[in-house]
């Protein structure tokens, strides 16, 4: 039997002695040592939405890897990736290190320096854990291998007021009618406005979730406020000082959880990035960068976008930018943007129509939107671009194609004052 084993490692010199002595164990595959939690999660993905066949039996994590610490890393592979065995290749390889390491879901613990003969052990084991998990779940049960629950999107705002909260909100509706089990997460820690959006008031809130290592259906449960929506609530603290209580370890934890338990788990990230919000975008399936087709904003997106790549949270081009408030006499059109930032831009640009939107906004129940807004049609179906409703939903309308696909002359002055905005 062919071992296929992926090391994640961050530092070169570590790498070259993983790549060595993996290349000689017997009948072993490995692959390219990927640089870090990020690409790890990606490369995990992507192989299993080709085929379940693809993914590698055994995963080798190393203490350093970043951006994610290597015990949640783990945590969220077996969590998502439940038959593939993960090993921790640590210095520590005492009793504490091999207890959480397990209790986080590692097949097991290799030491450093790395010894060819613990290593082959090690990865033996986890390998045959791995096909026998495969071989007793059989071949239908193809969804059980990519771990349970649903997907997360994300939704971040390049600057404050240009409609990130309305754009997540209508995500999440538009998925929760089309048939699928959503949950809305308020991640603008100190300043959510979901609740007020809604018209909702609940005494819990994410921060009440912060501090529980093990976050069982029924502490959810109690901290989740199940709307007449049909959406499943997780709100902002109404104390904004209690948002640094929600730090990124308790982010992967609590979404984490709501992946187990939904379909489609929906963040509003806010505007600003935090430790709690970059786990989010980092572990999410779908990242949507909100901009206005302004300078300001569009040089704000090409910030937070550049911010990301520094952090290690998301790549450029693995992040989805919505253009809200968008005219066919808007200057700056959606290809300038993706340009701009690198990124990939929605196909269906959100109309500046406010109007059709006030009296909803001001009531506090943008839920009651009438189905024959503009706005509203262009951002359900940009839901249904991203993939975040339910195959089976007929009413979902067609994608536009992008309008001002081309650079216009007219841009040539607005690209300029782009490109001359600071890098961040």
């Amino acid at each position: 039997m062919t071992t296929r084993i992926l090391p994640a490692v961050g530092d070169p010199d570590a790498a070259r002695i993983f790549s060595t002595l993996l290349s000689q164990l017997p009948s072993a595959e490995p692959a390219a040592p990927v640089p870090d939690s990020t690409t790890l999660l990606d490369t995990l993905a992507r192989l299993a939405a080709d085929s379940l066949d693809e993914l590698p039996e055994v995963v080798l994590v190393h203490e350093r890897i970043g951006p994610v610490p290597a015990l949640d890393l783990i945590r969220e592979v077996a969590l998502r990736f439940p038959a593939v065995g993960v090993v921790l290749v640590s210095s520590d390889a005492g009793p504490a290190l091999f207890s959480a390491a397990m209790d986080s879901g590692a097949r097991g613990l290799v030491g450093l320096p790395l010894s060819y003969e613990e290593l082959a052990a090690r990865v033996q084991a986890a390998a045959q854990w791995a096909v026998g998990v495969r071989r007793h779940l059989g071949k239908g049960a193809a969804d059980a291998l990519t771990g349970p629950g649903g997907r997360v999107v994300t939704v971040t705002g390049a600057k404050g007021g240009v409609g990130t909260t309305f754009a997540a909100v209508q995500f999440a509706l538009a998925a929760a009618a089309s048939g699928r089990r959503t949950a809305l997460v308020d991640m603008d820690l100190q300043a959510g406005d979901v609740g007020s959006y809604l018209d909702v008031q609940f005494r819990r809130s994410i921060a009440d979730l912060a501090g529980i290592q093990d976050i069982s259906p029924r502490v959810l449960q109690d901290a989740v406020y199940e709307d007449r929506t049909g959406l499943a609530l997780l709100l902002a603290p109404a104390d904004g000082e209690r948002g640094e209580e929600v730090d990124d370890r308790a982010a992967r934890h609590i979404v984490g959880a709501l992946r187990s338990r939904y379909e489609l788990v929906v963040v509003d990230c806010g505007t600003q990035v935090t430790g709690a919000n970059a786990a989010a975008v980092e572990m999410a399936d779908v990242a949507v960068l909100v901009t206005t087709p302004d300078v300001i904003a569009v040089r704000a997106a090409k910030r937070m976008v550049r911010l990301w790549e520094r952090l290690q949270v998301r790549k450029a081009e693995d992040t989805s930018v919505v253009v809200n408030r968008w005219s066919k006499h808007t200057e700056i059109q959606p290809a300038l943007i993706e340009k701009i930032t690198k990124t990939r831009a929605a196909r269906t640009p959100v109309p500046a129509a406010f109007k059709e939107l006030q009296a909803v906004v001001d009531a506090g129940r943008v839920q009651d939107l009438d189905n024959r807004s503009t706005v509203k049609q262009a951002l359900w179906a940009v839901a249904g671009e991203l993939g975040l409703l339910a195959a089976a939903d007929p009413g979902t309308p067609p994608a536009a194609g992008p309008p001002g696909g081309a650079l216009t002359l007219r841009a040539a002055g607005t690209v300029s004052r782009l490109r001359r905005g600071r890098e961040g």
